[in-house]
C-alpha cells in the first residue's frame, strides 16, 4: 500500500509538472524559432535594400556587411541577378542559382523561409528575399536580383537542448523530492494500518492479549476499536472454553475411573465365566470411552489455540519421546531407528506440548500397525531454508488412496489394526496441532510397503504461515477430508 501511495503521489506531481513545464518549453521553443527567423529576415531585407541602391558605396557596404555577417554568425550570404544565372557584384554567383526559392523571389517578388524540416528545424534556415531597384517617382517596381541567407541551426539546437534538458533535470529533481516526501507521508498515513496488521499477526500466533493503539484518521480509529473489542470478546470466550475443558477433564475422568475400578472389583469376585466375560467387555468399553474423552479434551485444547509457538530443539524432543516408546516397542520386538541430519537441524516453532502429542499419536499408530520384529524409522532433515521435516515410516499394511483421503476426519477409523480399538481422533489432533503451529502434515506410501507420515515444521527463521509438505498429500488447515497423515486409526495414547 505504501508503494501505491508513493506511486500515486509521484504520478500526480508528474502530471502537474507536465501540465506546467511542457507548454512553457514549447512556448520557449516557438519563441526561439520566431526570434531567429525574424532576425535573419531582417538582415536579408537590409542587404537587399543596400543592393537595390545600385551605387558603388552601397555595394561596398553590402560586401563588408556580408563578410562581417559570415564571420560573426553561422550564416552565409548568396546573391543572384534578375536573370537568375549571373552574379551581382560584389558577391559571387551562388552554387545553385536555379533554386526554386530564387525563382519565387525573382518572378513573383515573394519572400520565402525554409527551416528544412516539418518538426523543429533542419540543419539550416534559408531565407530568400527579392531585391528591388531604387525607383524614381512614377517608375514601376523592378526586381533586379535576390538575396539569400543560409543560417546554420546547430547553435539553435544546442539552445533547444538546454531549454528541454534543464526542465527535464528540474522535473526529475522535483519528482525525486516528491517521492521522498510521498514515502514519508505514506508511512505516516499507513502507520495505523501497520499497527493493526501487527496486532492481527500477534493475535493469529496465539497472543490473545494483543491490542492495537487507537490512532490515525477517524476510520482507522473506528477499525482499531472494533478489532480491540472483538479481541476482548474472543479472549473471554477462549478463557471460558479453557475453564470448561479443565472442568470437563475432571468431571468426566473421575466417574469413568471409579466405574473401571468397580468393574475390576466385580471381576475379582466373580467365578461365573459368563459374568466375567460380560464384565471384561464392559471394562473394555469403559477404557475405550476414557480414551475417547481424553482425545476430545486434547482436541478442544488444540482448537482453543491459547499459546503462541515457541522455539524447540527438535532432535532432543524426538529422542526424548523415542526413549518413552522404546520399551513398548521392545515388548513386541519392534526396532525404532532414528536417522537423518540429527545434529545440524535448526530449532522449530511449536506450541508448548503440541509436538509431544503429535509424536505420541504418530508413534502409537506406527507401533500398533507394525508387525512383530518389524522396524519403525524416524527420519529428520532440513526441508528448506525455513522448514524442518520429520518422517515416521512403518512396515504395516499401508493405506489406500481412499483411506488416506479420510484419515484425518474425526471419529473415522480405517480397516487396519488400529481401527479395532482407536477412537478416530488421534490423527485429527495431529493435523490440528501441526497446522496451528504453521506447519503441514502429509501421507505417502513408504518404500517397501507401509506408511510414511511426513510432518513439516517451521523453523525459528521467519517463513510462510502455511507450508505444504513436498512429495506428500497435503492436508490444508480446516479441511477434514483432504488428508495429510492418513492412518487407518489414530487413537490418543494415554
Amino acid at each position: 500500500m505504501i508503494r501505491r501511495l508513493i506511486v500515486s503521489y509521484v504520478a500526480l506531481v508528474a502530471v502537474a509538472l507536465a501540465a506546467f513545464t511542457v507548454p512553457v518549453a514549447f512556448t520557449l521553443t516557438a519563441q526561439l524559432r520566431g526570434d531567429t527567423e525574424e532576425s535573419v529576415r531582417r538582415e536579408a531585407t537590409t542587404m537587399a535594400l543596400l543592393l537595390g541602391d545600385g551605387d558603388a558605396p552601397a555595394r561596398q557596404a553590402l560586401a563588408r556587411m556580408a563578410g562581417a555577417y559570415g564571420d560573426e554568425t553561422p550564416g552565409t550570404v548568396e546573391v543572384v541577378a534578375a536573370d537568375g544565372r549571373s552574379a551581382m557584384d560584389p558577391l559571387p554567383l551562388p552554387a545553385h542559382p536555379d533554386d526554386p526559392a530564387f525563382g519565387a523571389a525573382l518572378e513573383q517578388g515573394r519572400t520565402t523561409v525554409d527551416w528544412g524540416s516539418r518538426l523543429v528545424w533542419g540543419p539550416e534556415l534559408i531565407v530568400t528575399v527579392p531585391v528591388y531597384a531604387r525607383r524614381e517617382a512614377g517608375e514601376p517596381e523592378r526586381i533586379v536580383g535576390a538575396v539569400r541567407i543560409r543560417y546554420a541551426t546547430a547553435g539553435l539546437s544546442d539552445r533547444l537542448w538546454r531549454i528541454w534538458g534543464f526542465r527535464a533535470i528540474l522535473a526529475v529533481g522535483v519528482l525525486a523530492v516528491a517521492a521522498g516526501l510521498g514515502a514519508i507521508v505514506a508511512r505516516l498515513l499507513t502507520k495505523p494500518l501497520r499497527q493493526l496488521n501487527d496486532m492481527a499477526s500477534r493475535f493469529g500466533d496465539g497472543d490473545l492479549t494483543a491490542r492495537s493503539p487507537v490512532t490515525g484518521p477517524q476510520e482507522t480509529q473506528t477499525l482499531a476499536r472494533t478489532l480491540n473489542q472483538g479481541a476482548e470478546r474472543l479472549d473471554t470466550l477462549v478463557a471460558s472454553q479453557r475453564i470448561f475443558v479443565a472442568d470437563a477433564s475432571h468431571q468426566l475422568r473421575t466417574p469413568l475411573t471409579a466405574l473401571r475400578l468397580s468393574l475390576d472389583n466385580i471381576a475379582d469376585g466373580v467365578d461365573d465365566e459368563f459374568v466375567r466375560e460380560d464384565v471384561d467387555q464392559a471394562t473394555a468399553e469403559v477404557v475405550r470411552m476414557s480414551r475417547l474423552v481424553s482425545g476430545l479434551l486434547v482436541l478442544a485444547r488444540a482448537e482453543a489455540k491459547v499459546s503462541a509457538p515457541e522455539p524447540l530443539a527438535l532432535r532432543e524432543l524426538v529422542e526424548e519421546r523415542l526413549q518413552v516408546w522404546r520399551p513398548a516397542a521392545d515388548e513386541r520386538g519392534v526396532t525404532i531407528v532414528l536417522t537423518g541430519d540429527t545434529e545440524d537441524l535448526p530449532r522449530v516453532l511449536a506450541g508448548p506440548g503440541n509436538l509431544d502429542q503429535v509424536l505420541d499419536n504418530v508413534l502409537s499408530n506406527a507401533l500398533e500397525v507394525s508387525p512383530d520384529r518389524g522396524t519403525i524409522t524416524v527420519r529428520m532433515e532440513a526441508g528448506g531454508p525455513e522448514e524442518a521435516v520429520l518422517e515416521v515410516l512403518d512396515q504395516g499394511p499401508g493405506m489406500s488412496a481412499a483411506e488416506q483421503a479420510r484419515a484425518f476426519d474425526r471419529f473415522w477409523r480405517g480397516q487396519g489394526l488400529t481401527g479395532r480399538s482407536g477412537s478416530g481422533l488421534g490423527l485429527a489432533i495431529v493435523k490440528q496441532l501441526v497446522t496451528d503451529d504453521g506447519g503441514g502434515v502429509a501421507l505417502r506410501d513408504a518404500p517397501g510397503g507401509g506408511l510414511c507420515v511426513r510432518i513439516v515444521l517451521r523453523t525459528v527463521a521467519e517463513g510462510p504461515r502455511w507450508i505444504s509438505p513436498r512429495a506428500c498429500l497435503t492436508i490444508p488447515a480446516g479441511s477434514g477430508s483432504s488428508g495429510t497423515h492418513a492412518r487407518r486409526t489414530a487413537e490418543t495414547p494415554k
